[in-house]
């Protein structure tokens, strides 16, 4: 019976092995093939789909190229002529770019470059036009980079030659675009053709390894296993009583061996007896607390710990836990002193029921302690060294309010309080007896009264801007570039961008007008400047504005260390003004090129 059930099984399953072998090997080669050829001709359809996008971008690059030459022809301001110039240089730069790697290829844009005849022929006709428009375009820029002041008649030349080719440019771009799609529509149709023959490829194969492979190995091994089915209930009936008999004793050896080895060379692991005493502790405990031989009734709490108070915590807390466990964190001490943080659980068991036993599972914590301690100190020192510094800060923000105060205090009475004075002491020696000097003292007095005037209006200008509240945080802006401008004689321009004019709360409305104020009076004062430009723009969640000056500059990195007072009080300022809206302030400067001050304010919060 054995003879025949061992050469059954081996030409049974030598048969099966080698059909299987054959039918997987075909369906792996089939599915092989067809993912090669569909992923390759993917892979040109991706390229297809890039070259089409790139050859339609160039027709609106045209334009764009078009509009912007002629937008120079109407454009009498300077900085918006130069505006227009970099964007003309730029556009022209993508378009040649374009131009050239749709016929010779790019691997930055992903163009192949391989064309078909016709698209190079196309290519080469549209050429000749390509080159009168980038001639043009380049001839403008180099006339315009020459002189920024060149007129219009100076340009009219090559800017004509640029409408005259940009339709016939248009036109023949079209075409061609028109025949990189219908190249990638025949693809896509021989794609199709493609994954058809494939599926019926596959189905064919299928059938055939149905009908010569599987059913009769199907048929093969039904009976093979109606065989050994027969012959192992056989053998089952034959050792099913002395399974029965042994099961049960061997399982429970053998789990009891495996736990008991775990336990032994892998866990910090120990048992004890309800007072304490340790009755075993495994090898991992003894070498984690460097014991050479461990065979002392002593209790656990003196084994891994020479301090009497930690052993007294130890001794405690098994003393009120053990007949409900317990689990937490212990320090302890190996012989050479060193100090050993464990996560300790203890269970109580009872592994016969005369006597009941703890056991200890422990895990060494030490160094996830040491880090936890490392960073409570360093977590204290911060928050310290924080509170040292916003004192810091604040006693500076005092000192400078009451100078700002003090100062408020000598113009008024240096300035307004010394003309109330003279007009006092002028309108009392007034007589009225006397015509023609009373005519002059009145004259005077009018001069007089007007100044007085024009220095009220300067004090309370400098301290709270009435537009700002009447009117909003862009109004006030303009009139303080506007008033700053005449008052110093420097070129202080407002540009809004986004034409935004919406309100804010008063508060960020205050302290963004006060930082824009303090930028602008820093590069006044201190950066020797002759023009100021301060930007705004705006998104649907983003406020920003941008002081630019043409001054001295300097380096960022000496005004950053706030926390000595390196930066200035100006700058600690503005940034504790811009920390308290929420928003952030960037400064980038460069000796002797400027200075740039950016303020970006979230709208939705503020």
């Amino acid at each position: 019976m054995t003879s025949n059930k061992n050469s059954l099984d081996q030409r049974t399953f030598e048969r099966l092995r080698r059909l299987y072998i054959i039918a997987l090997s075909t369906i792996a080669l089939s599915v092989i093939v067809s993912q090669i050829l569909i992923r390759k001709h993917l892979k040109d359809q991706e390229n297809d789909s890039r070259v089409i996008n790139v050859a339609g971008r160039q027709r609106m690059l045209s334009q764009k190229l078009t509009k912007e030459i002629l937008s120079l022809s109407t454009e009498g301001n300077l900085f918006e002529r130069l505006a227009v110039k970099d964007s003309l240089k730029k556009t022209l730069s993508i378009w040649v770019t374009s131009h050239n790697a749709l016929q010779n290829g790019s691997d930055s844009l992903g163009l192949p470059g391989t064309n078909s005849n016709i698209v190079s022929s196309m290519f080469n006709d549209l050429n000749s036009t390509f080159s009168t428009i980038k001639q043009a375009s380049e001839d403008i820029i180099k006339q315009i980079e020459v002189s920024s002041l060149v007129s219009v008649e100076n340009l009219s030349s090559k800017i004509e030659d640029v409408k005259e080719n940009e339709s016939d440019f248009l036109v023949k771009m079209d075409g061609i675009v028109n025949q990189y799609d219908l190249e990638a529509k025949d693809k896509v149709s021989w794609l199709r053709k493609l994954e058809t023959f494939l599926m019926g490829f596959t189905l064919v194969l299928l059938l055939a390894e149905f009908l010569f492979i599987f059913w009769p190995t199907a048929k093969t091994v039904k009976k093979s296993i109606s065989e050994l089915i027969f012959a192992e209930k056989k053998a089952k009936k034959l050792a099913h009583n002395a399974d029965l008999l042994s099961e049960a004793t061997e399982k429970s050896n053998k789990e009891l061996k495996a736990l008991s080895h775990a336990m032994d060379e892998t866990l910090l692991f120990a048992r004890l007896t309800p007072d304490g005493r340790v009755l075993h502790m495994g090898k991992k405990f003894s070498k984690l607390f460097k014991l050479s031989m461990f065979n002392t009734p002593d209790s656990f709490a003196k084994v891994i710990s020479n301090d009497e108070k930690d052993q007294e915590v130890i001794e405690e807390i098994i003393s009120k836990n053990k007949k409900i466990g317990w689990q937490g964190e212990i320090k302890a001490a190996n012989n050479n002193g060193d100090d050993i943080w464990l996560d300790v659980s203890m269970i109580p068991f009872n592994p016969i029921n005369e006597r009941s036993e703890l056991l200890i599972i422990a895990s060494d914590i030490t160094k996830r302690k040491e880090g936890q301690l490392e960073i409570d100190r360093l977590t204290k020192e911060s928050f310290e060294e924080k509170m040292n510094q916003q004192k810091i800060i604040s006693s500076q923000i005092i000192e400078n309010q009451e100078k700002e105060q003090n100062r408020i205090a000598k113009d008024v009475h240096d300035g307004i309080g010394q003309m109330l004075t003279g007009l006092k002491y002028n309108l009392e020696s007034i007589n009225i007896k006397d015509i023609d000097k009373t005519a002059v003292k009145i004259e005077h007095l009018k001069e007089l009264t007007a100044n007085i005037i024009k220095g009220v209006r300067t004090a309370t200008f400098n301290l709270t801007p009435p537009e700002l509240a009447d009117h909003g945080i862009v109004p006030a802006l303009t009139k303080l570039t506007q008033e700053l401008a005449r008052l110093t004689g420097k070129e202080i321009l407002l540009f809004n961008k986004t034409d935004f004019n919406g309100r804010l709360d008063s508060l960020s409305e205050i302290n963004i007008y006060r930082i824009v104020q303090e930028a602008i009076n820093n590069a006044i004062k201190y950066a020797d400047s002759t023009h100021i430009i301060v930007t705004l723009s705006s998104s649907e969640d983003i406020l920003s504005i941008v002081i630019d000056d043409n001054g001295k500059g300097f380096n960022p990195s000496k005004i950053k260390k706030v926390k000595s007072g390196d930066g200035g009080m100006g700058m600690t300022f503005m940034k504790e003004r811009i920390k308290y809206i929420n928003g952030r302030l960037f400064l980038n400067s460069e000796l002797r090129k400027g200075t740039r001050v950016t303020l970006n304010i979230p709208l939705k919060e503020v």
